[in-house]
């Protein structure tokens, strides 16, 4: 896969999803950046990073991943793969559902994916070197060209989405001490199951992702 590595840029996201509506740019591609300045988040909400932290965006095509991949579950699949990649390396970071990797009891980075027509583009933010209040530091030094080289090739290994989430449904424990935001509404995980298609039952309610 080509990577761009760029030192400053608004959202690597965004860049990717934009250079792919025009048509400048085609899967398999990434970009890795040093500073983002208006990242994307979840629920819409801007992230702005810190210097020297881990910033890609990465496009697959859909035919490149797994045929059993729930298009509505791609964050979990891809944030998995980057938490197992982590601890291959040593680091002790687990996925908190459906897209946040967490040190412990305190958020690491997080993922998103957004897919157009054909091709899945993903964003992924680490807080390798400097982390905001009450936010964890990667506990492993890496620089981010080598993670996320190691990462994307990683990806080349073509998992298949049963294999994902029978090893994260035992990792799904650790996230029932916490919340999640649906709806608006701040909801207890304690007794969220987790579903074969990486949806959750809370609450009496299924969904897809937090809100």
């Amino acid at each position: 896969m080509e990577i761009v590595f760029v030192e400053s840029i608004k959202s690597t996201q965004l860049a990717l999803i934009e250079g792919i509506r025009e048509g400048k740019i085609k899967a398999p591609f990434a970009i890795l950046a040093q500073f983002q300045s208006a990242g994307v988040g979840s629920r819409d909400n801007a992230w702005q990073g810190q210097k020297d932290n881990f910033y890609l965006s990465f496009a697959l095509n859909a035919n490149e991943l797994a045929s059993d991949l729930p298009i509505s579950s791609a964050s979990i699949y891809f944030a998995y793969l980057m938490c197992e990649h982590l601890n291959s390396l040593g680091s002790k970071a687990w996925l908190k559902w459906p897209n946040d990797l967490y040190l412990g009891q305190e958020k690491l980075g997080g993922i998103i994916t957004t897919k157009l027509k054909g091709t899945f583009v993903c964003g992924i933010g680490i807080n390798l070197i400097n982390a905001p209040q009450n936010c964890a530091v990667l506990d492993i030094q890496i620089s981010a060209k080598t993670l996320a080289q190691g990462f994307l090739k990683s990806l080349e290994n073509l998992r298949s989405w049963k294999e994902i989430l029978s090893k994260y449904s035992l990792q799904f424990s650790l996230c029932k001490n916490f919340s999640v935001h649906i709806d608006g509404k701040e909801l207890s995980m304690a007794r969220a199951e987790l579903q074969n298609d990486g949806s959750i039952i809370i609450d009496n309610k299924k969904v897809f992702s937090a809100r």
